[in-house]
């Protein structure tokens, strides 16, 4: 595992932030790149077990802990426009392209991430040849009220800071482990959802939604069954209304949110292994 960091760009939300970025390397040459976008408080470095896996299997990994998160610059629970994310993974991008060249790329996000990466497909889905999503947040677990809607966008605007929601741990995973080493994590933000991001948060849902029929790409998408953090429902619609004609969505029984830190991860990154196995071979670059 090496670090190195990306600078957002002067026309970005985050205009010259620094984010920290990591990266796996295989054993030799590698076979395709993964651009990977991790969720909501946490930070690449919790995808060291993902990595493994992947680097096992030829590929190299390389991640960016989104603007304030991690040990990249910014505010946790915060951030000034949802853009800011986007912009860390178009630099991440550029980034993969200066050192890997024409080596085949491939997008996967969780959670947050999985939203992050929806987007970015849209605007960006020629860099790749396939994508994968664990977890997205596509839905809300609970969908809100008009209120909420409404006293949501009041607060973005006058107190963007203000804590208005909590994530709840203990859904991240069945393993005990995993929720006390998420707890104990000093990179692991506790803090609560700022109004601002909550704000952005809910109006980045309604663009993937809107925007799921311009992706076209090859696209797998995981979910746990059992998830009380980010609703399956949002898996389902976006299967059911991307215009790929190569999908295909997992959802597994009783897993809850990080389907790669429950005790089925085995089962779950052999999925995900073999999507991207078939999709670098499609392009010969096996």
């Amino acid at each position: 595992m090496a670090a190195g960091a990306v600078i957002l760009p002067a026309e970005s939300a985050g205009a010259g932030a620094r984010l920290h970025v990591t990266h796996w390397l295989p054993e030799g040459r590698p076979r395709a790149i993964v651009l990977l976008a991790h969720g909501y408080a946490e930070h690449a470095g919790r995808y060291t077990h993902v990595a493994t896996r992947l680097t096992d299997a030829g590929y190299a990994i390389y991640a960016v802990d989104h603007w304030g998160h991690g040990q990249s610059d910014g505010e946790g629970g915060y951030v000034p426009r949802f853009s800011a994310f986007l912009d860390g993974m178009s630099e991440l991008l550029t980034l993969v392209e200066i050192n890997h060249g024409e080596t085949p790329r491939l997008l996967l996000g969780h959670s947050m991430g999985g939203l992050i990466a929806t987007l970015f497909l849209v605007e960006r889905q020629q860099a790749f040849v396939a994508a994968a999503l664990s977890g997205p947040a596509i839905l809300p677990a609970e969908p809100p009220s008009r209120f909420t809607v409404w006293i949501s966008r009041f607060l973005s605007r006058f107190f963007p800071r203000l804590g208005v929601l909590s994530l709840d741990a203990s859904g991240v995973s069945r393993d005990p482990a995993v929720v006390d080493a998420y707890r104990a994590d000093p990179l692991v933000y506790g803090g609560k959802i700022g109004a601002r991001l909550g704000k952005e948060f809910m109006d980045a849902m309604a663009v993937a939604q809107a925007d799921a029929p311009k992706i076209r790409l090859p696209i797998l998408i995981q979910h746990g069954a059992a998830d009380r953090l980010t609703a399956p429902a949002g898996s389902r619609y976006l299967f059911d209304n991307v215009a790929s004609q190569d999908k295909r969505l997992e959802i597994y029984p009783g897993l809850f949110h990080e389907i790669y830190n429950e005790p089925e991860q085995g089962a779950v990154l052999g999925d995900l292994i073999e999507w991207f196995d078939a999709h670098v071979k499609e392009r010969g670059a096996a």
